[in-house]
């Protein structure tokens, strides 16, 4: 049974490289369930690798400390158990998948995740209904059901496109990386739309955004401003308001100290 508040994600002291260049540098994060946290920070500051990484998308190399998904090492997880297990990753660039069509690779990842969960597959009639019933949430025109996965969408239908598929996975965990990112102002009020609909004491949420007009929809429990591969603020939803006012450069000046100190005081 799920209890509010109960830890659902531990990131420890999290190391991370990708082509022999150290990308994150002890991230620490702890997530409860029903929470929705924010993750910000300026362009390179590895708020992507963080959300590849849980997925479990290869290319990185985890150096130094560990993850836990509800209790379990998420680590030693292929990505096809971690989705199983309900973790959802919304993509920063969604990828077209030429010859598939969007409603049968949802249906497939939906039925797999319910075999998991000890349910029966949803045919295709009933299928068909809960699909028109979420992308009607999002602004998805019921056509793009029919069409290959992401090919020829816009970039704001392909956001809309990965929200829909949320929608209907229902995840225990959904990842979202910058899913705002180039959307107009009405599209960003859909997609915070479908994300408040969604939350409830079973589910948790990690938006991943360098802008703070998502987060005004949203108000997260928490945001985490990732500078340098580390965490170096956290704080409420007053903290991205700030972020709005000045930027983030006011962050980056201790952080530039310190590493500043920590090479001089280094062989």
């Amino acid at each position: 049974m799920t209890v509010l508040g109960e830890t659902m994600l531990k990131i420890e002291d999290l190391h991370v490289a990708a082509e022999g260049n150290e990308i994150l540098r002890g991230v620490d994060l702890e997530l409860p369930c029903g929470a929705l946290h924010a993750v910000m920070g300026p362009n390179g500051s590895g708020k992507s690798t963080l959300a590849h990484v849980l997925a479990g998308r290869c290319g990185y190399e985890v150096t130094r400390g560990r993850v836990l998904f509800d209790g379990r090492d998420l680590l030693a997880m292929e990505p096809e158990e971690r989705a199983r297990a309900g973790l959802f990753l919304g993509f920063q660039y969604p990828v077209a998948v030429p010859g598939v069509g969007n409603a049968y690779f949802v249906r497939t990842a939906l039925n797999e995740a319910r075999r998991a969960r000890g349910l029966e597959p949803l045919d295709a009639l009933d299928f068909l209904e809960l699909a028109r019933e979420r992308a009607a949430r999002v602004g998805l025109p019921e056509a793009m059901l029919r069409r290959p996965v992401n090919e020829g969408f816009s970039g704001g239908e392909k956001k809309r496109n990965e929200i829909f598929q949320m929608l209907v996975l229902e995840p225990r965990l959904a990842v979202l990386d910058e899913t705002d990112s180039g959307l107009d102002v009405d599209a960003i009020g859909v997609i915070a739309d479908g994300i408040r609909g969604m939350r409830d004491p079973g589910r948790s949420f990690i938006v991943i955004t360098h802008y703070p007009a998502l987060l005004e929809h949203l108000v997260p429990d928490r945001v985490h401003v990732l500078m340098r591969g580390t965490i170096v603020r956290s704080g409420d939803a007053r903290l991205a308001a700030r972020i709005a006012e000045r930027g983030f450069g006011w962050l980056d000046e201790p952080v530039r100290a310190a590493a500043a100190a920590a090479r001089q005081s280094g062989p």
